[in-house]
């Protein structure tokens, strides 16, 4: 009878791993913790034999599992929940909505701080008493064990003076002299000041007095006093001395001893206290005047304010340098004084840089901050920050979608056509603008999608009442657009005007701009120094060992390095194929620009930005910054340079290789070649008093994309496009799928592909679905790879059936024992 009560009573959860498997486990939950645990918590769970993993709490009930007996979960990490309710809804739809496991989701969702490690961990087994197995060196461990209770190996390594203890550890395994374990500990560790502060005993003018003259004799003792209370003069007001002091301002003084200060601790004149301190109080704030909007901007603004009342998404389609942030900030006020959270995603970290400091004059440390390039503890500090209310603004680049918020009022994209906002690898694919849509659908708040050149789709959207659309047509403070100038190469070549890559144009504003201490921005869309090397004697090119992809020459750290899977080389002295030593670099990148930019004009400051020079943290806001202050002349970058950045003294923006960008063999290519070269072409000339110029080198100046890049015909730019994108079924008349299958064998790759292909043809028809074929680059990592395209009609077709039916096809691929080994990537809106 008690039993069956017990069964009855006892308590399971349903919990998400971390790990790409479809189901959620369910774990049996300790009697202890049956009052304490929440949905939305993390806990501690063995998963298989050896692996210890954070799990998050989706669902707590009675019911058993049927087909395996329930573990116990064995620990509980969070007494409130750090996932909300409206967080996990959102991680079903993302796993539904891109065709993943939703522990995939919860894998990239949480910082790695909120995630547990496990360190391996040695201890005395107490039933061993076989001393007499063990070797001098062995047994000198165990007796070192035996004192500390436990040691890890690199204790053990320091220990016994050796980098590989593996043996002498399985020899004490095998002795059953030790047993080895799993220490799980949290990554997460907040910021803490050491401080020290007075005791009670000595905050009376009388006693300090009797305290210095005590330490007479003892000088350093008496100096430390004296520092104290120079900087907390607790003789005028004892209430100061509750906070302390930092322990860092005894340190920074070479005259005094840490060892004094700790004998004033042990005869108890001080006592040393801690305080958890942000990560973020750093960052300064300084107060700005108050925004004044144009008339252009009130009236923006009083629009979205109207559209909002009846779309949930409104699309603001504003020129390059019309004043689209103070729009975004008096919205953002306004959310905020009625009580909601906002979250102002943007697609890059570099344009978090200049936006942040703007933002925070405004709104102080109410606003957070959340990208990759912040540790995972400054991360975690936001994420806590959003539960406890410190944080009631977030901006940040697209893995912000996954805070915890709990009341979003409004969500600003930001660049919203940006490709950055897509997640290519690993899972979840998600795209963080259409996330953005549903996690305010699901906040019953609204989404402002912002763009000089909206996506064809946002756009197409707007036009058809689905999104509200606003448009800002004239530039801020009546700054007028940059003029351009086409510079046709193949006459300049001709004409032996050409300096290596520059045209005779370029570098005569190069020159001038250099006279009159402007600025120029220079855009080349492909880093290194030369994407490839070629022998002039047998066209040997440096290609990858694992990928079918030339290696970019890097001339910098004198390496060849392959963009795709990270392999380096050295740079060959002679041809590898026929020993020539005529090996040379082909085409050009950003570094070989800025090389040459150094012997052309060597009193030009120049400074390059992209990947390879922003890896560390504050790469981005040094570099900008720098440029800011007037400290670089010439700033040559990568699309980094092209996204919303704003600068006084750029007067000149120079693009090379236009034709490379425009002729891209992908159905997106103009639509994103406008993109790109307007977005760019919009960092020149923001400011009335200083008119911009740019100058597009092309060897075809009379393309008709290059002509509405140049008077701003972004309308020509989508009426052109549309009938070719209804024509041929593509995006926004349909949805993309791409299924990607992979192998190391390519024929085993190719059957797969074409077996998955026939699957789906049987129900999705041949016009649907379209290959297999290789891509562009057909290995990589050493694996080759077969496309499927399936176009999807928007009106047509159930788009849910349609996944799941898609989804059920690949899982028989992958479970065939004719196949092994196969791996197959699915991804939803592709492009």
């Amino acid at each position: 009878m008690t039993s069956l009560f017990e069964e009855e009573t006892t308590l399971f959860a349903d919990l998400i791993l971390p790990v790409p498997i479809p189901s959620l486990f369910t774990y049996r939950v300790p009697r202890e913790m049956s009052d304490l645990i929440k949905v939305g918590a993390r806990v501690i769970v063995q998963f298989g034999q050896k692996r210890v993993l954070t799990a998050a709490v989706a669902r707590l009930h009675t019911t058993p599992p049927v087909k395996y007996q329930a573990k116990y979960i064995l620990e509980l990490l969070d007494e409130q929940p750090i996932i909300t309710t409206r967080q996990l809804e959102l991680f079903n739809w993302i796993a539904e909505y891109y065709l993943c496991n939703i522990g995939e989701v919860l894998n990239v969702a949480l910082p790695a701080g909120l995630k547990i490690t496990s360190q391996s961990r040695i201890q005395f087994n107490p039933e061993f008493d076989y001393y007499d197995l063990l070797t001098d060196l062995e047994q000198v461990v165990v007796d070192e064990i035996k004192k500390h209770q436990t040691l890890s190996y690199e204790e053990i390594e320091r220990l016994v003076q050796k980098s590989n203890i593996t043996a002498l550890i399985k020899s004490l395994v095998g002795k059953r002299a030790v047993i080895l374990f799993e220490e799980v500990k949290e990554k997460y560790k907040p910021k803490v000041a050491k401080k020290v502060r007075l005791t009670t005993a000595y905050l009376t003018n009388d006693s300090l007095v009797k305290l210095t003259s005590s330490l007479d004799k003892v000088p350093k003792q008496q100096e430390i006093i004296l520092r104290y209370l120079s900087h907390i003069p607790v003789y005028n007001n004892p209430d100061l001395n509750l906070k302390g002091l930092d322990k860092s301002v005894f340190s920074q003084d070479d005259g005094l001893s840490d060892s004094a200060l700790q004998t004033l601790i042990k005869k108890g004149v001080f006592e040393q206290f801690e305080i958890f301190i942000s990560r973020f109080d750093d960052i300064p704030v300084s107060k700005q005047a108050e925004i004044v909007l144009t008339e252009s901007q009130t009236k923006a603004s009083r629009q979205i304010h109207d559209l909002f009342a009846e779309k949930e998404v409104v699309l603001l389609h504003g020129i390059t340098g019309s004043g689209k942030t103070e729009v975004y900030i008096e919205l953002i006020k306004q959310v905020l004084e009625n009580g909601s959270q906002v979250l102002f995603l943007l697609p890059e970290i570099a344009l978090t840089t200049q936006i942040v400091v703007r933002l925070r004059k405004v709104f102080g440390d109410v606003m957070g901050i959340y990208h990759s390039k912040f540790s995972d503890n400054e991360r975690v500090e936001v994420w806590k920050g959003i539960l406890d209310g410190k944080f009631q603004f977030v901006v940040g680049v697209r893995s912000s979608v996954f805070l915890p918020f709990n009341n979003l009022g409004l969500i600003i994209v930001d660049e919203e056509h940006e490709t950055s906002y897509k997640q290519h690898d690993p899972a979840p694919r998600y795209n963080a603008r259409d996330a953005a849509v549903m996690m305010a659908y699901m906040h019953k708040g609204k989404v402002l999608l912002g763009s000089a050149t909206p996506s064809l789709e946002s756009y197409f959207h707007a036009q058809n009442g689905r999104y509200g659309l606003v448009e800002m047509r004239e530039r801020f403070g009546n700054a007028a657009l940059p003029t351009f100038e086409l510079i046709d190469t193949k006459k300049e070549k001709k004409s032996k005007k050409m300096k290596n890559e520059f045209s005779s144009v370029l570098l005569e504003h190069l020159e001038y701009n250099l006279k009159n201490k402007e600025q120029t921005i220079l855009f080349q869309n492909r880093r290194g120094y030369s994407p490839y090397l070629q022998c002039e004697e047998c066209n040997w090119i440096s290609e990858c060992t694992n990928c079918d992809v030339s290696l970019t020459y890097h001339m910098k750290v004198g390496e060849l390095r392959c963009h795709y899977c990270g392999h380096k080389e050295e740079v060959p002295r002679t041809c590898p194929n026929c020993g020539s030593p005529k090996v040379k670099t082909m085409g050009y990148g950003t570094e070989k620009i800025e090389d040459e930019l150094h012997i052309m004009f060597p009193e030009a400051r120049v400074q390059r930005m992209d990947l390879d020079t922003t890896r560390a943290k504050n790469a981005y806001q040094q570099i900008i910054q720098e440029f800011e202050d007037g400290g670089i002349d010439i700033l040559v970058g990568t699309q980094m340079v092209s996204k919303g950045l704003d600068f006084d003294n750029v007067s000149v923006v120079g693009i090379f290789d236009a034709d490379r960008i425009i002729h891209f063999p992908e159905f997106r290519a103009s639509e994103r070649a406008f993109q790109m070269l307007t977005q760019v072409s919009g960092r020149a000339g923001r400011r009335a008093n200083r008119p911009g110029k740019v100058l597009i080198q092309t060897a075809n100046p009379g393309q008709k994309l290059l002509e509405r890049v140049v008077t701003g015909d972004y309308i020509g730019m989508y009426q052109a496009e549309l009938p070719e994108r209804e024509k041929f079924n593509y995006p926004p008349y349909t949805r993309l799928i791409k299924i990607t299958v992979k192998h190391l064998d390519a024929t085993v790759s190719k059957r797969a592909a074409v077996i998955l292909a026939e699957k789906l043809t049987q129900n999705l028809g041949s016009s649907r679905v379209l290959g297999p074929q290789p891509p562009l680059v057909e290995r990589v990592r050493n694996q080759f790879l077969f496309d499927i395209l399936i176009k999807l009609e928007r009106e047509k077709i159930n788009f849910k059936a349609a996944k799941s039916f898609i989804q059920e096809k690949v899982i028989d691929v992958l479970t065939d024992k004719t196949l092994k080994s196969i791996h197959i990537v699915i991804d939803v809106d592709c492009v």
